[in-house]
């Protein structure tokens, strides 16, 4: 009898610690809890230590801290048909004033993903994606993104913050990857040329504006040359000129002095004259400067 009295106190011990350990909680400073008893939520539990009615009420933790998950090969197809596997991570957390909803609603954060924010994402990627051709998507990925982030974000309704949406990789088909490897070196090729051809451009035009300004160069000189042979021509016409008239007015004067005086031209030839006879005469001839007749 003593044995079952030791026995049955030993139970109630252990049931009496039992109800007294598991009256009492904790909740992390990244977390929130929701209060449930008998099933139904009473009420949130803040971080540190709390107390609950032991067998009637438990604890469901839910993580208000920011989290991120990211979707492998999400299919989609570009306006131009091309299918592609797009990575992409989204950030999202719960605020902590909505642990109730999320839990009411979602039974907790993994129905939250999967119904809500994973169907959204799944939803609005593909909207987005297939408004772009595959070569735009490529060329401007960062409006791309932007505009899934904000597509994601206005569809997530609900007890949840999307924070940030980020595209980590598009992959097409290796044949489309190919073609637009080809056509990016054929654009490159095209740029090229039209660099030759601006630069031809400009060499002619540096040749030309080179050609005109020799040609003005040799115009000038030509110019310069033509305007001293004028001047040189102007020169001499007005020498020559000066010339004759220096020379009409010796003439002049030689005339005139003939005229006041006869006997100079005998007195020249006299003055000139070396006292030499010329030593053959014609018959008949006047000796040169000699004047016989006695008058």
């Amino acid at each position: 009898m003593r044995n079952v009295t030791m026995i049955l106190a030993g139970c109630a011990a252990l049931v009496a610690l039992s109800i007294l350990f598991g009256s009492w909680f904790t909740v992390d400073q990244g977390e929130r809890g929701v209060i449930l008893r008998y099933g139904a939520i009473s009420g949130t539990a803040e971080p540190g230590l709390g107390f609950k009615l032991p067998l009637i009420d438990s604890i469901v933790r839910v993580s208000v801290q920011s989290k991120a998950v990211v979707y492998e090969k999400m299919e989609a197809y570009s306006r131009d048909q091309q299918p592609a596997e797009i990575r992409l991570s989204v950030n999202y957390r719960i605020p902590a004033d909505r642990v109730q909803e999320v839990y009411a609603t979602y039974g907790g954060e993994d129905g939250l993903l999967s119904r809500l924010i994973e169907r959204k994402v799944f939803e609005e990627t593909k909207t987005v994606f297939g408004r772009f051709n595959a070569v735009t998507a490529i060329q401007e990925r960062g409006r791309l993104n932007a505009e899934i982030a904000s597509a994601i974000q206005q569809g997530v309704s609900g007890p949840v913050l999307i924070d940030s949406v980020q595209i980590e990789n598009i992959d097409f088909s290796d044949a489309y990857e190919a073609s637009i490897e080809q056509r990016m070196l054929a654009e490159v090729e095209v740029q090229r040329l039209r660099q030759n051809a601006e630069r031809e451009k400009v060499q002619a035009e540096i040749t030309v504006t080179q050609a005109r300004a020799q040609a003005d160069a040799r115009r000038a000189e030509a110019q310069a040359q033509a305007d001293a042979v004028r001047l040189a021509a102007q020169a001499e016409s007005e020498a020559i000129r000066l010339r004759g008239e220096a020379e009409a007015e010796a003439i002049k004067a030689r005339g005139d002095a003939l005229k006041d005086n006869p006997g100079l031209v005998a007195l020249t030839q006299a003055e000139k004259w070396d006292g030499q006879l010329p030593r053959t005469m014609l018959p008949g001839g006047a000796v040169p400067m000699l004047n016989l007749n006695p008058n």
